[in-house]
C-alpha cells in the first residue's frame, strides 16, 4: 500500500504557504517593525510623505499579495487532509514550509535586490551587498533544512486518524 502513496500534493501545499508565510515575515520584520526598507524604497526612498505614501501602499500590495498565496496553501492543505492516498507527515510538511521560505528569499533576494533594484535588505548603508548575500544564504540554508526534513519524511505513511502505516 505504501506505492499508492502520494506525498506531491502535501509538498506543494507547504510550499506555497512556506511562501507567504515567509513573506509575511519579510514585510512585517524588515518592512514594519525594522523598517530597512520597503517594497519600493531601492527606487523611491521613503524621505517625503508622497515616497513614504507610495512605498507604503506597495507594502501593503506586496502584502495581500502574501496573503492570497498562504490562503491558497491553506485551501490546498484542506483538500490534501481529504485525500486517503495522502499521508500526515509532520516532518514533509514542515520541511515544505521552509522549502517555500527559502524559495521565496532566494527568487525575492536575487530578482528584487539584484536584478531590479527594488529594494536592498538594508537600504541605510553604502555596502549593500553583504545584507543582500546573508539574505540569500538564510534562503539557502532554509531550503537545505526543508529538503533535508522532506526526505526525512519519506518514510511516514500513517494514514488519517490512524495509529500505524497505511
Amino acid at each position: 500500500m505504501a506505492d499508492d502513496v502520494k506525498r506531491s500534493p502535501l509538498i506543494a501545499a507547504g510550499i506555497l504557504m512556506g511562501a507567504g508565510l515567509g513573506g509575511f515575515a519579510d514585510g512585517i520584520v524588515l518592512h514594519q517593525i525594522l523598517q530597512w526598507h520597503n517594497m519600493l524604497s531601492g527606487w523611491r526612498p521613503p524621505n517625503t510623505l508622497v515616497d513614504a505614501k507610495v512605498n507604503m501602499t506597495w507594502d501593503g500590495i506586496f502584502h495581500a499579495a502574501v496573503w492570497v498565496m498562504t490562503c491558497v496553501g491553506l485551501a490546498m492543505l484542506w483538500r490534501v487532509g481529504a485525500r486517503r492516498d495522502v499521508p500526515w507527515s509532520g516532518k514533509t510538511f514542515f520541511g515544505s514550509l521552509l522549502v517555500g521560505w527559502g524559495l521565496f528569499n532566494v527568487i525575492e533576494g536575487i530578482i528584487d535586490h539584484q536584478l531590479l533594484g527594488v529594494h536592498h535588505v538594508y537600504e541605510y548603508t553604502d555596502s549593500k551587498l553583504p545584507w543582500d548575500l546573508s539574505f540569500l544564504a538564510f534562503g539557502v540554508v532554509l531550503l537545505a533544512l526543508g529538503w533535508t526534513l522532506i526526505r526525512g519524511g519519506s518514510g511516514d505513511t500513517m494514514a488519517r486518524g490512524g495509529v500505524g502505516r497505511m
